[in-house]
């Protein structure tokens, strides 16, 4: 077994979910591999940590500084009103100062996203109470919910440019908490899914793209993707996805896929099973 194909099964090493068989040839492979078993204990300590992280509830002193601060905002939006011409909003401030250095990006990102992740319950109940909501500023509440997701796009894009594979895994796990991502989002999913040396991003890039294939972009770049894959878990896994969205322009790419001497035999039947669902 190589090391492509252990790492295919990674993901289902690491919940248990693999027969002993491919078990006792995982566990022979990573015995003679330091490469291998260095990737899967770097899974596995993230995986221990993500299960650690204790869920946030927002107390009294957070529901104090919010205040503080919205109002803080609040006057300074009426200031920056009667100077339209010299304003700068929050994302341009971000843009002008934000660190050009990928790991002080991430860095910077992680703490702005988990301040939005604070705020936001906060902000929800405050819009809701009366007495509070009398005195917002609509408008300031809106810019203020555009910046939070402008904060959510940079941690997802921030991840999936790092060069460990466990932090791109987390940068596609972000995305499903983007209700619509930004253009570059959408590009970073799908060249994950085009070329990204592991395995296990670009099936995770397959499930998360699945979300958004109601985008024309995202629908040609699966197509696309379709046709330079090598890996048979990713082959698999784009077919049957395109059958779902019932997307007849992959059916060229199944015939020519139908023809190649070296295609795997699961994947071979995929294709013939997507051609018959799509003709």
């Amino acid at each position: 077994m190589n090391c492509e194909r252990v790492k295919e099964l990674f993901a289902d090493h690491l919940v248990g979910c693999l027969d002993e068989t491919a078990r006792a040839e995982v566990a022979s492979h990573l015995a003679a591999c330091a490469s291998c078993r260095d990737e899967i204990s770097s899974l596995q300590a993230l995986w221990t940590r993500l299960g650690l992280l204790p869920e946030v509830e927002p107390g009294p002193a957070l529901d104090a500084r919010f205040r503080a601060m919205l109002e803080a905002y609040r006057q300074g939006l009426k200031q920056a009103e009667r100077q339209a011409s010299t304003r700068l909003t929050l994302r341009e401030w971000l843009a002008r100062f934000w660190p050009r250095e990928p790991a002080l990006q991430f860095a910077l990102a992680v703490v702005l996203f988990a301040a939005g992740l604070l705020i936001g319950p906060s902000l929800v109940q405050d819009r809701r109470s009366p007495a509070v909501g009398n005195g917002i500023n609509d408008r300031a509440l809106a810019e203020l919910r555009g910046e939070l997701s402008s904060m959510k796009q940079l941690v997802a894009l921030s991840l999936l440019q790092q060069q460990s594979a466990s932090d791109r895994l987390r940068g596609v796990e972000w995305s499903y908490r983007l209700a619509q991502p930004d253009e570059q989002v959408l590009s970073a999913l799908l060249r994950a899914l085009d070329s990204d040396p592991n395995v296990n991003v670009r099936l995770a890039a397959v499930d998360a793209l699945h979300q958004f294939a109601g985008d024309a972009a995202v629908r040609k770049g699966l197509l696309r993707s379709l046709a330079v894959q090598r890996s048979p878990l990713v082959q698999f896994e784009l077919i049957s996805l395109l059958v779902e969205l019932k997307e007849k322009g992959s059916v060229p790419l199944l015939q020519e896929l139908s023809h190649r001497p070296d295609l795997e035999p699961s994947v071979r039947e995929r294709v013939e099973w997507g051609l018959q669902k799509l003709g």
